[in-house]
């Protein structure tokens, strides 16, 4: 028996989405509010327990249309070809979530709160290997997740975005990071415009699981 009414926890975890066209813009975000979500994001594990974490949270309008220019100049043509070819082949659903981040792009500025996760770096070897990278990312990973947890849990709405991190130094330089820090996304942080969001159509547990060996098959051509 849980020692949780999993009828919440599941659709905390179920229905936190990645939210664009219904943040907020409108709406003022107490700094309190994220204040107290950041808290609940130091219990999240990392690895060693370094606790290399850093957050910066950025409410000057100034700086919030700075880092929105930096975004739109990371993405190029991106989010534009992007939609146009997903359109072109027929599917509905990438065009849908390439229109939905070009409408973000345009109004990066106007999400009240961005908040840029971070973790130090100054520890690892030159030219890490990838085990030493996937540990990296485990020790902040878990507290984004915690993050975008607690704001659904609150009313507010956000989605892990990187592709400022094209010009990581501009915005380093813009909000004084020093070198040592790595900065591995930027966050819209606003209350949403609703709270009715549903599970994502994904595909069956039994397409993509693998048990006590890879099945071959089931990850073929053709099945990505």
């Amino acid at each position: 028996m849980s020692v949780y009414d999993l009828s919440v926890t599941d659709a905390l975890l179920t229905t936190t989405r990645a939210v664009r066209k219904r943040l907020d813009f409108d709406r003022t975000v107490p700094d309190d509010v994220i204040r107290e979500c950041l808290e609940l994001t130091l219990q999240a594990p990392t690895g060693s327990n370094r606790q290399g974490w850093r957050w910066i949270v950025v409410t000057d309008r100034g700086k919030r249309e700075r880092l929105a220019e930096i975004y739109r100049k990371g993405a190029g043509t991106y989010l534009d070809q992007g939609y146009e070819s997903a359109k072109a082949a027929g599917e509905a659903q990438d065009s849908r979530v390439f229109d939905s981040a070009r409408y973000l792009a345009e109004r990066l500025q106007d999400a009240p709160v961005h908040v840029i996760p971070c973790i130090r770096v100054d520890h690892l070897p030159e030219n890490p290997p990838r085990r030493v990278w996937a540990g990296l990312m485990g020790s902040i990973m878990p507290a984004v997740w915690s993050f975008q947890l607690a704001l659904r849990a609150r009313g507010l709405g956000t989605v892990l975005t990187t592709l400022h991190l094209t010009h990581e130094e501009e915005a380093a330089e813009l909000l004084g990071v020093p070198d040592g820090i790595m900065q591995v996304g930027l966050l819209p942080v606003a209350y949403t415009l609703g709270t009715d969001f549903k599970p994502a159509k994904r595909p069956p547990l039994d397409t993509i699981l693998h048990w006590n060996r890879w099945d071959a098959e089931r990850d073929g051509p053709g099945n990505w």
